[in-house]
């Protein structure tokens, strides 16, 4: 820290060394996050650039893509009209909005339910967590033994209780592969919601306890707007990871019968693999992360309502108290 000169007076050069100092003190984070900065970016940007160049040119995976043909926006207005990739796309949406629902409605609700010091607590958490750690394809074989028209466990439950089996992975395909991803992963908002629960500010509730408040109007007015942050962010992720899961449908169903189970990632891997269509799946990507960043802009955009909501409860409760 510089020192005052004679007659009260600042040294000018300790002062322009002092703010030579503070200028170098605020670069160097900076300059030391540098290289993982450009590490990062390049890692990130290069392939999507890749994908978006690729998705103007007529390419097929056996030459270069500098060798290929430009053809605009020849893909893009091809899959526009194309009946294939909207059904695709509305299959894709019709799973993600289905699973994300039921998920959050019953993660949410076992979370409720079990918020409280219960004996071997530690160990039920370990058995909800259990189907998250099963491989997707490991999982969609074991549904799809479960789901089989005449061998499987779920088939012949329901015929020894008297009533006929189902059609699962064929009439209700949908269906099936819509509850085997409820199965998967509402653990993961189950886990989320009960942190989000056990952090949630005790003297609230306390208090709400004190004036008369029932149960259900603790969860109405005090934990669930407290706990929207929490589970909107937790709904985006999981809405996310349905408009891209492949492999448990892969192996259920194959995108059948018909385009039936069909979602937009499957049809991508189909249009690249099997069609050798390359230019026409990196157009089908752009679509879909286009549609991703629209959703993912608007949940941002409730979350900051949200945010800011449950800061103006949680200064009203401190105001009351």
């Amino acid at each position: 820290m510089a020192r005052p000169g004679p007659h009260g007076s600042r040294n000018p050069q300790h002062s322009e060394h002092d703010v030579k100092s503070q200028k170098l003190n605020r670069m160097t984070p900076y300059v030391f996050m540098a290289p993982a900065v450009i590490i990062m970016g390049l890692a990130l940007l290069y392939p999507l650039a890749y994908m978006i160049y690729g998705s103007f040119r007529a390419w097929d995976p056996s030459q270069n893509i500098s060798e290929t043909e430009f053809v605009g926006l020849k893909n893009y207005i091809t899959l526009f009209f194309d009946p294939a990739f909207r059904e695709s796309l509305s299959v894709t949406l019709t799973f993600a909005f289905a699973v994300v629902t039921a998920e959050l409605a019953i993660g949410v609700g076992l979370a409720l339910l079990l918020d409280r010091n219960i004996r071997g607590m530690s160990v039920l958490r370990t058995l909800f967590i259990l189907p998250m750690m099963i491989a997707p394809v490991v999982v969609g074989l074991m549904w799809r033994y479960m789901y089989h028209p005449t061998v499987g466990t779920i088939n012949r439950t329901l015929k020894s209780m008297g009533l006929e089996g189902v059609d699962w992975l064929g009439q209700h395909a949908l269906l099936s592969v819509i509850i085997a991803d409820i199965w998967q992963w509402t653990p993961f908002i189950f886990i989320l919601s009960l942190a989000a629960l056990q952090s949630l500010p005790r003297s609230a509730l306390e208090a709400a306890k004190i004036d008369g408040a029932t149960g259900w109007q603790q969860i109405r007015y005090i934990k669930l707007p407290l706990m929207m942050p929490v589970l909107i962010v937790t709904g985006l992720l999981r809405l996310i990871d349905a408009f891209k899961v492949l492999e448990v449908i892969l192996v259920m169903t194959e995108g059948g019968p018909g385009l039936s189970t069909e979602i937009i990632a499957l049809r991508i891997s189909r249009t690249a693999t099997e069609f050798r269509e390359l230019g026409v799946a990196a157009a089908m990507s752009n679509y879909l992360l286009i549609l991703l960043l629209i959703l993912t802009l608007g949940m941002f955009v409730i979350t900051r309502l949200q945010e800011a909501r449950a800061a103006r409860q949680a200064r009203q409760i401190q105001e009351e108290d």
